[in-house]
Order: C-alpha cells, then structure tokens, then sequence
C-alpha cells in the first residue's frame, strides 16, 4: 500500500478500549505517533503494533502539550485524532488524492460524525460539527491554553473535506455525564485564572439559549431521548461551569 505523506498524532491516557482501531483506520499514513499521559492501562502495549514512535508527556496544558505532539512528527503535514476516533474509508481515500498534488491550504477542516452509544447524533448542531484537524505543523499552531485553546495560523483554510472522522465520543449515558464533569471543571479553572466577569443570570440564559438552540433551531430532538439530552448537556455545560467558578471564588475568599 502506498502510504501517504502525513503523521498522524494521536494523545492518549488509559485509551486501550479504543486505541487499537483507531490506529488501525491511520495505517495509510506514512508515521504514526502516539503520545501518552502515563497510562496505567494496556495503552501503550497495544500502540506498539502499530508504530515505534511513542512518547511519554504528562498533560499540563492542554494546547501547550498538542504544539509538543505535533512538533515531534516528521512530515509537514499532521492529521490530529483522539484515540476514540477513526479515520472513515471515505476520508483516506480523500486524503490520499489530495497528496497527489500540490496543495494551497496550509489547514484544512474535516467532518466530525459523533456517537453517543450506538446512536449517531446527525442533528443539534452534532454534525457535521467540522473541526481543523489537517494542518501544516510549520504554520499552524495552538495557543497554550488548557481547555479548548485555539488554533492560530497565518493563510488560507481549505473548508471542508467531504468524508467523516467517525467520534465514538461516549460509549454510554454515564461517560457522557463523566466528560461532561471533566470538561467543565477545566473551563472553569480557566475562568478563575483569567477572572471572568459571569454572573448566575447570564450563566443561567447562556445555558437556556444553547439548550434552545441545539434541541429548538438545530433540530436536536429528531435523535429523540439521546438528542434531548445531548442538548440538555450542551446547555448545561455553562451552568455546571458557573457553579463551579462560583465555588472557587467562595473558596478563596475563606482562604
């Protein structure tokens, strides 16, 4: 098979459930790396039937440790995937045809077709929920951020390619409200490090508008109980955020 010019770079922690099929839909690209946050699972035991290069980096900050990963491939170009993440037979073939010729973008953003259970959320803003996953490394970077840092990058974005990421983002209700956990007591740390100016009522009408919009506008109740609740928790994210910003700030009056 003719391999194609790009690494793909995967981060993971405790991922063995996940990383062997993810890897194995990355054996098109020419180098595969894998970074690992000190996995006490069969992670790194697994990925080393896929590839050698397998580094060791303890998550600090969260755009900080993807710049790390993306500087250690060896290609120009990184396709960045988590290790719930597959790189659907649609866009391999694609990507293998965009190599073929000169390219102008310097990033490009790919569909991200997410799962919940075994339920595929094609509505609530779920999908195609495109996201800039192909970047040239020597252009593109990320701001060193914890919680979702922002890609920076000076050029044109190649909008979009047409096949799919596949996210088997939640393999249940209960990991979906872990996530959900996780990811706000983050955002809300980064709140209280950059002392954001929110209030309940504005925590409370953020909350109601995106639930509104994902569930209402976006149509998310044509996924029926699993669209409900993935809008209930797209809202909700910004009320658990504030509750837990709130508690950081009592807590450091106490203090």
């Amino acid at each position: 098979m003719e391999k194609v010019p790009v690494s793909v770079v995967v981060i993971t922690r405790n991922e063995e459930h996940n990383i062997e099929d993810c890897l194995k839909s990355a054996s098109w690209a020419d180098e595969i790396i894998v970074v690992d946050d000190g996995s006490t699972d069969r992670t790194v035991e697994l990925a080393k039937k896929f590839t050698d290069r397998i580094f060791s980096r303890r998550m600090d900050i969260e755009g900080k440790h993807r710049n790390y990963a993306y500087s250690l491939a060896r290609n120009n170009w990184v396709l960045s995937l988590d290790a719930d993440e597959r790189v659907s037979p649609q866009l391999q073939e694609e990507l293998k045809q965009l190599f073929k010729n000169p390219i102008e973008h310097v990033v490009f953003c790919i569909p991200i077709r997410t799962y919940l259970g075994k339920k595929w959320l094609h509505y609530g803003g779920w999908y195609p929920a495109s996201k800039d996953r192909l970047l040239d490394k020597r252009i593109v970077s990320y701001e060193e951020k914890g919680v979702h840092p922002k890609i920076i990058y000076h050029g044109t974005c190649g909008r979009f390619l047409k096949g799919d990421i596949i996210h088997y983002s939640y393999r249940d209700f209960h990991e979906f409200f872990q996530t959900l956990n996780k990811q706000t007591t983050g955002e809300a740390k980064k709140w209280f490090e950059e002392r954001r100016k929110v209030g309940a009522l504005k925590a409370f009408r953020k909350f109601l508008s995106r639930f509104l919009r994902y569930y209402v506008v976006e149509q998310g109740f044509r996924d029926g109980l699993i669209g409900f609740m993935a809008a209930f928790g797209g809202g909700y994210y910004q009320w658990m955020t504030y509750v837990k910003y709130w508690e950081m700030k009592q807590n450091e009056k106490i203090k």
